[in-house]
């Protein structure tokens, strides 16, 4: 027999863990499980402290992990040193166990050189030095004549998922910055968008077919889609050339951003799909666009894609039904092979029905949705994640030397000035701005909130409002501090449809 009764136990919890999405409670219950009474409460959720992004390195390992590393490893060699003799009891059940136990201690051991790789943003693919040492364990372990494992995998194509898991990790821990329940949640979704949520499905052959499934972010202004998308679009699948010993190419240089809003549409067209010499005043030379650049390992992401002029819009629905397009100027038909990724602060559901959204486009790009929460969400969950946040955006804004000092000027103005309350209408990017004016000039008054709440003030002394107009003028105010009906209609007790009705009376009564 392979394994004892307590060895199967704690294989099979770690089993859990290699195919957990990491960002999830499951993923904390599977470590308590596998570790028990060695469990460490302390550091086991996986949330950014507030510790600028490059300090959240290796030696901030959790304790948790760093006994699972161990464990792991010795058992796995254990169980090798075994495989041959119990080779006649062997079930599939317990060779699909095994296998996920040695893949979890490759993956722990050599996580660290991993993490090297992953925070490597030049353009340039580096060498895996570790590879050989690497391909030697794994065929000590995982190679054995007339044993089939399940995966099928060689030492190569672990090495690429190996990978593939410690980007999304890294991209997703460092850019998801928060300890509120809905940030939580917004990290395990994006890795969902990366792997889906049967890890192990996705590694046999799903992996091959993700750029098929664009993935549609949308949330209010300010929110971090970007981040979303950059996190997703630096996590995609790169296979490991094993006679290179290198990566097929750079993860930096497969996401492409566009913002929709901040370029005039030729300028957009020609960006996206190329044009050929002369194809317009200023076109002098053939220039590839994004889709023909994006190779089948990247991405394209179009930011404000609810600002997108409807001719282009058949366009990129074109090119998303049928992978194909044309640059400005040609007929030649050239395949994008990439995976869109596209975001939004707009309703497109009131954009399809006001007629300035296409519906088949929408249902094109909504196959994988995620919903980022607004800041007044996030601190109305957890109200020292400001503390956080000031902390990072300090540190960033005015360097690890003055960071701490400006967070606390931050933090003590929004206190005695905006209170606990302040809706932040403009989501951390707002925050963000908050945190240049208490460094520059010492304090933040929020432009919005003081014209729009102060005329209605002057409305109500007054006495110019009757019941229904008052209720108008409310959504309004609501509205523009929130940028979001759904979010005015929760703080309001009302439907979505009657908010945007109120609120558009409402703003004219201002005007």
């Amino acid at each position: 027999m392979l394994f004892r009764a307590e060895e199967r136990r704690f294989a099979s919890a770690v089993a859990r863990i290699a195919y957990d999405n990491p960002f999830s409670p499951e993923r904390i219950e599977s470590e308590r499980e596998a570790l028990g009474s060695r469990f460490s409460d302390s550091g086991s959720v996986w949330s950014p402290d507030g510790s600028h992004a490059e300090s959240q390195g290796f030696h901030r390992e959790r304790p948790n992990v760093i006994q699972l590393r161990d464990l792991s490893f010795l058992l796995a060699h254990g169980l090798r040193d075994k495989l041959d003799a119990s080779r006649a009891d062997l079930t599939a059940q317990d060779l699909e166990l095994y296998e996920d136990l040695c893949l979890y201690a490759l993956f722990a051991r050599y996580e660290f050189y991993l993490f090297q790789l992953a925070t490597d943003e030049s353009a340039q693919t580096k060498k895996a030095a570790f590879y050989p040492d690497f391909r030697r364990d794994f065929q000590r372990l995982l190679v054995e004549p007339g044993l089939p494992f399940p995966s099928k995998l060689d030492a190569a194509g672990a090495l690429a998922f190996f990978f593939q898991i410690r980007r999304a990790f890294h991209y997703i821990f460092r850019y998801l910055l928060g300890t509120s329940r809905p940030v939580a949640e917004l990290r395990a979704e994006t890795w969902h968008s990366v792997f889906t949520h049967d890890l192990r499905r996705y590694r046999s052959s799903v992996y091959r077919h993700m750029a098929d499934i664009p993935t549609l972010i949308v949330g209010p202004s300010g929110t971090g889609k970007d981040l979303v998308a950059q996190a997703i679009g630096h996590s995609r699948y790169l296979a490991f050339d094993e006679a290179k010993q290198r990566f097929v190419d750079a993860f930096s240089k497969q996401y492409h951003p566009l913002s929709v809003s901040a370029l005039s549409r030729g300028v957009i067209e020609s960006e996206l799909f190329g044009h050929r010499r002369g194809a317009f005043t200023g076109a002098l030379e053939d220039r590839q666009g994004w889709f023909e650049h994006c190779g089948p390992d990247g991405s394209v992401f179009l930011d404000e894609i609810g600002d997108l002029l409807p001719e282009l819009q058949v366009k990129l629905l074109r090119v998303l039904q049928t992978r194909e397009f044309q640059r400005i100027g040609e007929t030649e038909r050239r395949v994008f092979l990439g995976k869109m990724l596209a975001a939004t602060h707009r309703d497109l559901d009131a954009g399809i029905r006001e007629g300035w959204f296409r519906e088949d486009l929408y249902y094109r790009l909504c196959a994988d949705r995620i919903q980022t929460p607004s800041l007044f969400e996030r601190l109305e969950n957890d109200p020292g994640e400001l503390a956080l946040l000031v902390g990072a955006l300090s540190e960033r804004i005015a360097g690890p030397e003055h960071g701490s000092q400006v967070a606390t000027e931050v933090l003590a103005w929004i206190e005695a000035e905006l209170g606990p309350r302040y809706a932040w209408p403009g989501n951390v990017r707002e925050l963000e701005q908050c945190v240049r004016n208490v460094l520059v000039r010492k304090r933040y008054v929020p432009a919005r909130r003081k014209s729009a709440a102060g005329e209605l003030d002057r409305a109500l002394l007054e006495a110019r409002l009757d019941a229904e107009a008052l209720l108008d003028r409310y959504a309004a105010l609501v509205y523009r501090e929130t940028g979001s009906y759904v979010e005015t209609g929760r703080r309001l007790g009302l439907d979505r449809r009657t908010v945007k009705e109120r609120a558009e009376r409402g703003s004219k009564l201002v005007e």
